[in-house]
């Protein structure tokens, strides 16, 4: 039996509710919400399935060394004393990625060559070899976080941010980050239970995203590489034995998911990516301006969308943004409508009245999600 230790989770701005829910159903101990991140406790299986399975995280960290350090000297031997050859190969490639918010310290850079200094002089003193650093590709990365004095030394179980999902092999202009399309969708109650469309679907990663939660198939299924599987005690029986449990707990999905975008090239790259995704019976995709066309199925539809905010895609917002308010007034009654946007002031030409507006960040932009309900008939007899 493996025992429990401590983790930490990483996700993005307002996602640390979804992120500690999901770990609360996936089993995890112990969660506890903090800025832009969750700790949590599980044992050597549980860190396996939360890299598989959790949609809203970026990254998981497993702390191994807590420690108080004033200067470069203590940092050194802090770092030293810890047992590296016990956690990875000499053979190894390896780097140290560092977070500083200390008086004592304001190099990130030379905090990081200094955790270097002594990762491989104690290879050498245990009678190793060094392994090499390999600051872009590492296969084994190491984060340290300096909070004032206060050192943390954790593995970074992960390796590539796990917005990485490995299904999208063709992307747009501006592609929406994965993690963030998920947590949108888990914002807006997407559960699987209605028709969903994508009126400007670009690449597809929400139309993806969203068959990956109705059909509860582990978001990271396709990606090909954890840096887990670089740790001395990496397990690759119990990690077969999590994913085969994973993928046994998908379920069927009754209902239809829609994407449009005008663009042939959007179109060609989503369904790309849709078939990497292995998702081609649950998405269909078609060429169509969304500013002509009409609810495409009966009963109720989720719609959630990213559309251009004027920052990477130009568009002339005043008419853009007034267009969607007509759309969905004239041809979209029974629809949830959510989307995205940074462009505050372009809300304002929409010409309806947000339900919900739910500040989030996509990477620097601020932004909101925001809903629109779209009754049957009038919203008076909708009351009654």
């Amino acid at each position: 039996m493996h025992k429990n230790f401590k983790m930490l989770a990483k996700t993005l701005y307002g996602f640390e509710p979804l992120l500690a829910k999901e770990l609360r159903n996936l089993g995890a101990g112990n969660v506890r919400e903090g800025n832009r991140m969750v700790t949590f406790e599980g044992d050597l299986g549980f860190l396996y399935k939360a890299n598989l399975c959790l949609r809203t995280a970026l990254k998981v960290f497993r702390p191994i060394h807590f420690g108080k350090v004033f200067n470069e000297k203590q940092l050194y031997e802090q770092l030293y004393t810890l047992n590296w050859p016990n956690h990875f190969g000499a053979n190894t490639t390896f780097a140290f990625d560092t977070t500083l918010y200390s008086d004592s310290f304001k190099n990130s850079m030379f905090v990081s060559l200094k955790a270097k200094d002594a990762l491989v002089d104690k290879f050498r003193a245990m009678g190793h070899k060094r392994p090499d650093v390999d600051s872009r590709s590492a296969q084994v990365r190491i984060h340290l976080h300096l909070q004032n004095n206060d050192l943390t030394v954790s593995l970074d179980s992960s390796g590539a941010s796990l917005h990485q999902r490995g299904y999208r092999i063709a992307t747009n202009i501006a592609p929406i980050n994965e993690v963030l399309a998920a947590g949108l969708l888990l914002l807006s109650g997407w559960d699987g239970c209605t028709d969903f469309l994508d009126p400007m679907c670009g690449s597809g990663t929400v139309l993806i995203e969203a068959a990956m939660i109705a059909c509860n198939i582990p978001p990271n299924i396709n990606r090909q590489d954890f840096a887990f599987r670089y740790w001395s005690d990496f397990d690759a029986q119990l990690f077969d034995k999590i994913t085969d449990a994973s993928l046994n707990k998908t379920r069927e999905f009754h209902h239809k998911i829609i994407g449009y975008d005008k663009a042939p090239s959007a179109i060609r790259k989503a369904t790309e990516n849709i078939q990497n995704a292995n998702l081609t019976e649950y998405i269909t995709v078609e060429r169509k301006d969304f500013f002509n066309t009409k609810k495409p199925t009966k009963g109720p539809l989720h719609l959630l969308f990213n559309p251009p905010y004027g920052e990477r895609l130009p568009v002339a917002i005043t008419t853009f943004y007034s267009k969607i308010g007509d759309t969905l007034k004239r041809a979209y009654p029974g629809t949830l409508a959510w989307f995205i946007t940074s462009n505050l002031e372009a809300l304002k030409f929409v010409g309806l009245r947000p339900s919900k507006k739910i500040k989030v960040f996509n990477a620097k932009l601020e932004s909101r999600l925001v809903m629109y309900e779209l009754y049957e008939g009038s919203r008076k007899k909708k009351r009654a």
